[in-house]
Order: structure tokens, then C-alpha cells, then sequence
């Protein structure tokens, strides 16, 4: 049979307050993972933290910024006293400042969205591979987008790290496979988020990306945590490199 529990693995997943990180960490919670929440603020994530362990689950929440390196240096120190270890690692983390014309583009928006979709996850990757080397293995799961794939209109910078997102993991999983490291990305489609309200608020544009999509809906956060409890199982023991689509067929 194939086994999904994570049992006395420990997980960190970022941008676990709302949306895809939080439907991610519950996700893993209840399949025995210990779960770092990893988000700006605390607050909101100590609501989460609390939720999952009220479900019998194992949480810990930590304030990190992981488009800033003290913050993250902190982070994985923090994680290192409490743990001396890292199984799993989420890059879900994103940022996108801008909705509009890339000639509208500043370079602060620019700076602000390599930071937070790009320089984070790199260095995030770069000082779990310690941790992970101590479990002797690791899975990572950076979540790109289908516009790293196909860029979306009015989302020009934001598909661009998107698109570096998928490099950075093809380059990793070649580099890490020799220490039993396993580095896949996540591709979700269109996704009932805060972090998409900019785009589902618009009528226009929502209907015209939901006419894109074969299965004529959007997807709910939910429907992202089980392609990514696949990959940091077992069950995806030879899978490295790879890149999961889940976005009802729209790069189909």
C-alpha cells in the first residue's frame, strides 16, 4: 500500500496564514507532520497554529519575511535549536504588487517581487539543504503558477518569477538528488485566494479566464494539498524535478 503519513517528519511552510499555504499546512498536520506556519505576522498565524492543534494536529507558528536574509538566517537558527532538523520544506510565499502594463513597472515593484517569489525560496532552499542532510532526505515544493508557464495579462513581473521559480527547481533537484533531496513545484491555476481578488473581483477578466479553463470553475485551496502531500511522501520516492499542474486543464 502506499503511505501518505508523515509521522515525525517536520514541515515548514510558508505563507501559511490564508489560501494554498494554510489548506497546505492543515493538510500535512493531519497526515503526523509537525508544522512551522511561516508568514509576516504572527497573529494571524497563531489563529491557524491553534486551529490545527484543536484537530489533534502539531503546529508552531514564526514571524519571518523571507524576502529578507536576517530574517530568514533567524528563522532556520530558531528552527535548528527547537528541531535540529527539516524534512520538508514549502515555498509558497508570494508577492504581487502590481496589477497593470509592464511598462508600468517601477523598480521598487520590481525589487519587492524578486524578493518575496524569487531571492526568498533560493535562500529558504539553500539553508533547509543543512537541516535536511542531519534527516538524511528532504522534500522541497516550490509553488510556481500556470503563469510561470503562459503569463497572464497585467501580470507580467509576477509570471516572470513564476517562470525563475521552475528553473530554480529543475537546478535544485539535479544539484540536491545525490543527497536524497526531492525538489518539485506546484503549478495551481486560477484559485479562490486573497491573494486573487484583484483578478476574481474583476468581472471581465474572471469570465474570461474561466472560459480558458475545460473544467469552467475556479479551484478552492483545497484543491491544492493533495498534490503537494503527494509529493513530499513516499509515494513520490523518484520524483524530482518535476512540476505538478493543477489548474482544470487550462494549459491543456
Amino acid at each position: 500500500m502506499i503511505d501518505f503519513k508523515l509521522d515525525g517528519k517536520v514541515a515548514l511552510v510558508t505563507g501559511a496564514s490564508r489560501g494554498i499555504g494554510e489548506s497546505i499546512a492543515r493538510t500535512l498536520a493531519a497526515y503526523g507532520a509537525e508544522v512551522i506556519l511561516v508568514s509576516r505576522k504572527i497573529e494571524s498565524l497563531q489563529q491557524v497554529a491553534d486551529s490545527i492543534k484543536s484537530e489533534g494536529g502539531k503546529a508552531v507558528p514564526m514571524a519571518c519575511h523571507v524576502g529578507e536574509n536576517a530574517q530568514v538566517n533567524k528563522l532556520y537558527k530558531d528552527i535548528e535549536e527547537k528541531y535540529g532538523r527539516l524534512d520538508i520544506l514549502i515555498n509558497n510565499a508570494a508577492t504581487n504588487p502590481y496589477f497593470g502594463d509592464m511598462n508600468g513597472v517601477d523598480e521598487a515593484i520590481w525589487d519587492k517581487t524578486f524578493d518575496v517569489n524569487l531571492k526568498g525560496p533560493f535562500f529558504m532552499i539553500q539553508k533547509a539543504i543543512p537541516l535536511m542532510k542531519q534527516s538524511g532526505s528532504g522534500s522541497v515544493v516550490n509553488v510556481s503558477s500556470v503563469n510561470g508557464i503562459k503569463p497572464a495579462p497585467f501580470q507580467g513581473v509576477y509570471s516572470i518569477t513564476k517562470a525563475s521559480l521552475i528553473a530554480m527547481t529543475k537546478a535544485f533537484a539535479k544539484e540536491l538528488a545525490p543527497l536524497k533531496i526531492r525538489v518539485n513545484a506546484l503549478l495551481p491555476g486560477l484559485t479562490d485566494t486573497k491573494f486573487s481578488k484583484a483578478l476574481m473581483g474583476n468581472d471581465a477578466i474572471y469570465d474570461y479566464v474561466v472560459k480558458q479553463i475545460p473544467m469552467g470553475r475556479h479551484a478552492e485551496p483545497d484543491e491544492m494539498a493533495g498534490a503537494v502531500l503527494y509529493l513530499v511522501s513516499d509515494a513520490a520516492s523518484f520524483t524530482t524535478g518535476s512540476l505538478i499542474v493543477c489548474d482544470g486543464g487550462f494549459l491543456a
